[in-house]
This record gives structure tokens, sequence and C-alpha cells, in this order.
């Protein structure tokens, strides 16, 4: 005879693995931020940059910001992260050290 499947325990184990990799999501954006010098920034600073680069529409600037983030990954994150705060209060660049077009650095 077949056992019975227990769809309780399945949705439970399900819900579990779920929570753990929202959880590890987190955890690795915010050992991110710290690797990228973000930490650096308020958060009020923080969450407008980050607003300002889901709301910006241009393909040519986004792949700009993915061969950056590629290039991130591949250097390692000690390097960038000093060459990030040596930054000018911290703030992103681009690589002509100047704030990548459409993010303000706080200065009008």
């Amino acid at each position: 005879m077949r056992k019975p499947r227990d769809y309780d325990a399945e949705l439970k184990a399900l819900s579990d693995r779920a929570r753990q990799l929202k959880d590890r999501k987190i955890q690795q954006l915010g050992e991110l931020v710290v690797a990228t010098g973000a930490d650096a920034l308020s958060i009020e600073e923080l969450a407008g940059l980050l607003i300002a680069s889901v709301e910006r529409d241009d393909p040519a600037t986004k792949e700009n910001w993915r061969k950056r983030g590629a290039a991130f990954f591949q250097r390692g994150t000690d390097k960038v992260a000093n060459h990030t705060r040596s930054d000018a209060g911290g703030a992103a660049t681009n690589d002509s050290g100047t704030p990548p077009s459409g993010i303000q650095t706080g200065t009008n």
C-alpha cells in the first residue's frame, strides 16, 4: 500500500526554504552595500540612489552599470571598496570620476 503524502509537512518545508532564501538574499544585499562602500552613505542617500537607478529607463546607462557591476565581482571587493571609500564623500562615480548621469550626490 502506498504511503499518503503529507501535504502540510511539504508546505511547511517549502515555506522554511523560502524564508531561508529570503534571509540569505537580505544578508547578501547588506554585504554588497558594505563591500561597495555604500555604507558610508546615509540611509536617505542610499535609498534615493537606489530609487533613482530603478526609475532610470536608459538601456545604455543600465548596460554601463551592469558592466561595472560585473567588473566589481571579477576584481574582488577589497580593492574596489577601498577605492570607492576614497572618492569624495564615498559617492558613486563613473570611470571619469564624476557621478553617474541622472544621480545626484547631494550637491545642487
